[in-house]
Order: structure tokens, then sequence, then C-alpha cells
């Protein structure tokens, strides 16, 4: 199966293609098209995950350029990493699409939604397969464009906090200043071993081709790239703004797959991160400071969708601190692997919310687990997850990543870990308790919810049947995971008894922030927020998000960019206008000399040609005489 691997991304693409030039105005028939493309990738991507774990790996590619020293190719590389997001792609992409129907039923861009949406699963399928630096940093930007053009898809009406398009152009703009760092990181590379291959440049590097400085500095600017993709501290701010875009977008792109790309890339090119400890630590404090920080924020959010969106950052801040602590992918990859499917339940578990209360801020609901049974049921089987309640798949994957810190002498960080796993289980719940259980607020009983669809209810099922069952391939006991990612290395069976109490702290933690917000949101609904009556300080710092966005706009973007222009101008007017001028006086100088000698007379041009012969008659007679 592993040579028809390239099917993978080609038949979304297919998809995207058929959708703008035969099917655009036909909105049911591009639906199908998208979701049977986007199924015979998932059929695709199962089989060659069954064919990876029977021994079969391949890397093929098409040269297209060869310039010399350095040859530009497009392949393809299959290798466990790549067959286990082949597969948590095409599962949740398949289950977005279905799900979309019901969602998106009747909007005026139907048709536009699912050829965005196929477009995004060939580049995300694309950067997934990519076998070379340039060909994984092309997909990297052509990710980030379906961001852009999703995130604002609904262009025309305004958002919740910001037009989609700002909230768009936002998004790609911050993620293009890590992008930055992300290309010069190949440049570095490339200037120490003339090649772009994953291979050889791999090679080169455990075979002390490359000098550590080099490796190290590379490695700090791809993973600057990671930071702004993944949306890392200090590179966080769009995410919650891309909020604005449909919730079946949040729930693939800004929750499942675009978003751990970042985390994708720096397990990709771990064999260049763990080459010195400096770029091991620079990965690990970012990734369990944004684990903590956004964590924090996410307390004192009112509208759900943002809620989870600061979840998100901070799930992605423990892969990040996974991938620091441990110096390999297994335990990093794992957590996204067990979170891009309890993510994506709540997200669209919220966005089954919307489609039937018509509202996303919580302090407007309550009481929907009655009229929306199957909705508030999937919702609590992923917030179980997330909060990492045994045996959800997220206790043992943020379990993992808890005592990887601990094993690894990371004792400060598996403290943090902890303390954000508690804050993670009790904003998750106060959402489930403000949602679903409770009373509607009196202004909103003329509004009726009602169930979803088949359509939407659908996908959340299979995909709570996932955020339940998909944690059982890596337990402590039997790490298949772990072992298939390693590429079969033994692991040592059994559980220390570090790893069992361990195990008991952190699901008597996650039972504790459930508890707490039961004693604040599940009793009854208080008319203000009990954090804001009793500590009103902090949670006016969170709601600010710790001033961090008023900081960038209010100083970085109103007087950084006005010193900026200052300093722009002047160098204009002193350097750039004064060597334009200068070079315009010398051309004026020299045509008003050679306006002279055109002067139009034909007596005058008589006259400078005889002298010039007479001139040269001298000359050559002087000359020949000598």
């Amino acid at each position: 199966m592993v040579q028809y691997a390239w099917l993978v991304p080609a038949m979304p693409l297919l998809a995207f293609l058929s959708i703008i030039a035969l099917t655009y105005r036909k909105p049911i028939t591009s639906a199908v098209v998208a979701v049977c493309c986007t199924g015979v990738s998932l059929i695709l991507s199962l089989g060659i995950l069954l064919a990876v774990i029977g021994g079969q790996n391949a890397e093929y590619g098409l040269e297209w350029v060869d310039l010399g020293t350095i040859k530009l190719e497009l392949g393809v590389l299959v290798d466990p990493m790549a067959a286990v997001m082949f597969v948590v792609v095409s599962v949740v992409s398949f289950l977005v699409l279905i799900y979309s129907f019901g969602y998106m039923h009747g909007d005026p861009g139907f048709s536009r939604f699912y050829a965005f949406l196929s477009l995004f699963v060939f580049s995300m399928m694309g950067l997934v397969a990519s076998n070379n630096f340039l060909q994984i940093f092309m997909f990297w930007e052509l990710v980030g464009l379906c961001s852009y053009l999703l995130i604002g898809f609904w262009y025309n009406q305004p958002g919740n906090a910001l037009p989609p398009p700002v909230a768009g152009m936002r998004a790609f703009i911050t993620t293009r200043i890590g992008d930055v760092g992300f290309l010069l990181g190949i440049l570095v590379l490339v200037t120490a071993v003339p090649t772009l291959n994953f291979t050889e440049v791999f090679e080169a590097a455990e075979g002390g081709q490359i000098d550590t400085g080099i490796l190290t500095l590379a490695a700090v600017l791809i993973f600057a790239g990671a930071v702004g993709k993944s949306a890392q501290f200090p590179l966080h701010t769009w995410l919650p703004d891309a909020m604005e875009g449909p919730t079946p977008v949040s729930a693939l792109i800004h929750a499942a797959t675009m978003v751990a790309a970042g985390v994708y890339l720096v397990a990709r090119v771990m064999t260049i991160v763990s080459a010195s400890q400096e770029s091991l630590m620079v990965v690990a404090y970012i990734g369990g400071f944004t684990a903590f920080f956004a964590a924090t924020i996410g307390l004192v959010m009112t509208d759900f969708k943002r809620v989870i969106a600061y979840s998100t950052i901070s799930q992605l801040g423990y892969m990040m601190m996974a991938l620091g602590v441990t110096g390999a992918a297994a335990v990093g990859m794992f957590h996204l692997t067990t979170h891009a499917f309890f993510k994506a339940l709540l997200f669209l578990a919220i966005g089954s919310v919307i489609h039937g209360a018509h509202s996303q801020e919580m302090r407007d609901l309550g009481g929907l687990k009655k009229e929306m049974p199957v909705t508030a049921f999937t919702f609590l089987i992923g917030s179980l997850a997330l909060a990492g309640i045994p045996p959800f798949s997220g206790f043992w994957s943020k379990d993992e990543i808890v005592l990887s810190a601990f094993d690894a002498g990371y004792p400060g960080l598996g403290v943090l870990a902890l303390v954000a796993a508690f804050m993670t289980a009790f904003y998750i719940f106060r959402v489930y308790f403000h949602t679903f259980l409770g009373e509607r607020p009196a202004h909103m009983h003329k509004h009726h919810a009602h169930e979803s669809p088949a359509t939407m209810t659908a996908p959340l099922i299979v995909l709570a049947v996932l955020a339940v069952a998909a944690g059982w391939v890596g337990t402590p006991w039997a790490n298949y995971f772990g072992e298939f990612l390693s590429h079969g290395e033994h692991h040592e069976s059994g559980v220390s008894s570090f790893a069992l109490t361990l195990m008991a702290v952190s699901t008597l933690i996650a039972v504790s922030g459930i508890f707490l917000a039961w004693l604040l949101y599940g009793r009854k609904r208080a008319e203000k927020d009990p954090l804001a009556v009793w500590l009103p300080g902090l949670y006016n710092f969170l709601s600010n998000k710790w001033y961090i966005e008023r900081f960038y706009y209010d100083v970085i973007v109103r007087y950084g960019a006005v010193g900026l222009a200052y300093l722009l101008a002047r160098f204009d007017r002193g350097v750039v206008d004064g060597m334009v001028n200068g070079v315009a006086r010398v051309v004026d100088g020299l045509g008003a000399g050679l306006r002279k000698v055109q002067s139009g007379y034909f007596q005058l041009y008589a006259m400078v040609t005889f002298s010039a012969v007479v001139i040269v008659i001298i000359y050559f007679a002087l000359f020949l005489s000598a």
C-alpha cells in the first residue's frame, strides 16, 4: 500500500478541482464529491497504517530541478509518524465533512466551503507526506492560506469580536512571523549541508557533519515556525480570533490538524532538535509555560468557543513540552493523536449547541441536556477525556507527559503540568455545567433548542468512541503506540511505584477541578461569575489575557509602528530620496550640457563636423610624419 501514498493527498485535491470546475452550482453534489474523495483517502490511510505496522516503509520522489549541488524534488516519505498523521487527519476530516452537511445547510457559500475544506485536506496531507524541507514549507504555507480563507469564510458578516476578514488577516500575519524563522532555519541547514532531503540532513547531523551550534540555531529557527502555527507563546494571539470562522473549521483546522502541524514539524526534525540540550530546553519551557498560561485564560472566558480555543493552545503546549523533555517524538505524538479526537468532538458538540440553541455565550445557555441529549452526552465524553479522567484517552497521553517531565529531570515542568491539568478540568466542566445543566436564563426562554440532525450527531458519536478508546494503545502496561513510533524498539514492561502514585495524584487533581466547578457552577446559576466576586483583580487580569494583546497593539503596533514609520520616513527622505535626487541632478547637468550641442542649427553641425575632420587629419599627419 505504501507505494500509493501519493493518492492520499491527491484525492482531496481532485475534490477541490472538481468542485470549482464542475459542481460549484450544485451544493449537494459538491459535498458528496468532497466526502467521497476524503473517504478514499481515509481507506488508503488505514491501509498504509496497516502496511507500516507490518514493517513496510517507503521514500520515493520525482526530481524536478537540478541545481548542481542541490536537487529539488517532489517526494513522499512513509514511516510510522506519517502513517499515524495520515489516519488522524483523514478520520477527523471525513467526519467534519459529513457534519458540515447539517451545520452549513442553506448557506449560500456551501460549495465554496467544501472546496476550501478539500483544499485544506490536500495541503495538510501533502505536508505530512513531504520528504524534504522545501516541499514541507510549500505545503506549510498553503495550509496557512487555507486557514485564512476559512477563518474569513463569512467575510460579509460581522463577527462576535472581530469581522471574520480581520480575524483571518491577524491569523495569517501572525503565523507568517513564525514562518520567517522556519525559512531561515532551512537556509541555515542548506548552508551546512547541500541537500533539502530529510533523510540526508538527519544522517549528516547524526554523523557529525554539521556543527552543533549550527544545529542548535537551525532547531530554534524551525521551532519558531512551529510556535506560530501551533499558537505557542508569544505567537498565540491569533487562535482565539480564528473562532470567527464556521465551527467545523475550528474543529478541523484549529483543534485537530493545522495547529498540530507545528508539533508534527518538531517531531519530524527531532534529530536536529535533540542534537543540543539548549534547543530541547527552549521547546520544553515554551511548551510548559504555554500549557499553564493558556489554561489560566480559559478559566474566565464566557464565549465557549474561546474557552476551547485557549484549551487547544494549552494542550499544544503539553505536546511541545513532551517533545522537549523526552527528546523523542512518541510521547508528544501520542497526545497529538488523542487530542485530535476529543478536541474535535468538543468543537463539533459546541457547533451542535450553536446550531440548536443559536448562541455561543455561556451566560445565555443552560438546561440543554434535556433538549439535546446526544450533544450533551458526547460533550461530556469529550470533557472527561480532556480533563484526564481514566480510562478516557486524554488520561493516558497527559499522564505520560507529566511522568516524562519528572523522569527527565524537569520537576518544575511536571508540577506546572499538574496545575494546568487542574485548571483544565475546572474550565471544561464550567462550560458543561453552564451549558447543559441548570435552567436557561429568563431572557432566553423564548428560544427553543432542538437536537441536531443525524448528519451532525453521527460524527459526534464516532468521535466519542475514539475519545474513550484511542488512548488504550498507549497504556503504561502495553505501550504499542510508543513502540510503533520508535520503530519497534522494545520498552520495558511494568509500571514503577512512582508512576502509579502519579497516576493517582493526577486523577485526584482532575476530579478536584471537576468538583470545584460543580460547587461554583453546577448547583445553581449565579448572576455574576463567582470568580469575579471572590477574586476580582485576578479575574480582570485573566479576562484581559494577561494584558499581552493590549501590549502588542498599544505598544508594539501603535508606538512601535509610529516610531518605525518615523525612522523609515527619515531614511526615505535622507537616503533613498537623496540618492534619487542626486542622480537626477547629475543627469540634469549632463542634459544641460548636451542641449548646447544639440542646438538644431545646421551651420553649427557643419562647423563641428568640419572641425573634427580637420583635427583628425592633422593628428594622423603628425603621427605619420613622426
